[in-house]
């Protein structure tokens, strides 16, 4: 009977962790950089601060990594405008170059 309630727990919990994943997916659309970088310093102080229970430093720890990955999402786009507007400045540049070659 022990196992069979054992089992029960593990769907349940397969459950959250399709109910966290669709958060996880909101969280990534609706948190900005700072916010989310925030929070997360806030996780890490109350991971080195102890005094969890294992659960719950499993899920500030599982919250973290959420977090993580939207802080570097960000970071991922604002890197992807920076090197396009680096590359239009070379472009121009070049092509400044190049009329000033000829006129020359």
């Amino acid at each position: 009977m022990a196992k069979t309630d054992e089992q029960t727990g593990q769907a349940g919990q397969s459950r959250q962790t399709d109910g966290q994943a669709g958060q996880s997916a909101r969280a990534e659309t609706t948190l900005g950089y700072e916010q989310a970088r925030d929070e997360l310093v806030e996780v890490v102080r109350r991971l080195e601060a102890g005094g969890t229970s294992l659960e719950e430093s499993l899920a500030l720890w599982e919250r973290g990594e959420e977090l993580a990955k939207v802080c570097r999402h960000w970071l991922e786009g604002a890197r992807a405008r920076l090197d396009a507007a680096l590359a239009e400045d070379e472009d121009a540049e070049g092509a400044e170059e190049a009329e000033s070659a000829g006129e020359g």
